[in-house]
């Protein structure tokens, strides 16, 4: 078994372990930060002068003091403990709040969440749109309904 859960990394209390409350109190104070992960910013490389208990931020590349080295992060201000580093993981969501901003995590990094009414130049679907067919389909069949105002192709 390991000592971390799979999907969060909340360290779990192993048999025998003298003092479990703070193995508990550390996997409550993960939960805490990450559960309506909302963060300040994203564009800081190091930290602010005053933090304040429970602060968030996403640490920016190029991260300096404190925050050296934990490019990427979620990075959590705990009196107690002073800056704790969470390593994002695929499929999480934060709310950048200076921003109004919702991003996910993929494979490579932090990328905004499409919402609303999206405006694109060129789009393909199932091949590359090009200059000209800038709305390109490649499909075995396709579906335009008309909603009583007409097509006109």
């Amino acid at each position: 078994m390991s000592d971390a859960s799979p999907l969060l990394g909340l360290p779990y209390i192993l048999p025998a372990q003298a003092q479990k409350h703070v193995t508990h109190n550390e996997a409550i104070r993960t939960l805490d930060a990450l559960v309506q992960l909302s963060v300040a910013d994203r564009t800081r490389t190091a930290p602010p002068l005053e933090p304040s208990e429970g602060d968030r931020h996403l640490v920016a590349a190029g991260a300096t003091g404190a925050w050296s080295a934990q490019d990427g992060k979620v990075a959590l201000w705990a009196a107690d403990a002073g800056w704790l580093f969470l390593a994002p993981r695929p499929g999480w969501l934060v709310w950048v709040e200076d921003e109004a901003l919702l991003l996910a995590r993929g494979a490579t990094g932090w990328e905004p969440v499409v919402s609303g009414v999206a405006e694109f130049d060129r789009l393909g679907v199932g091949t590359t749109p090009s200059a000209t067919n800038r709305l390109a389909v490649s499909s075995p069949a396709s579906l335009f309904d008309h909603a009583g105002a007409g097509h006109q192709l």
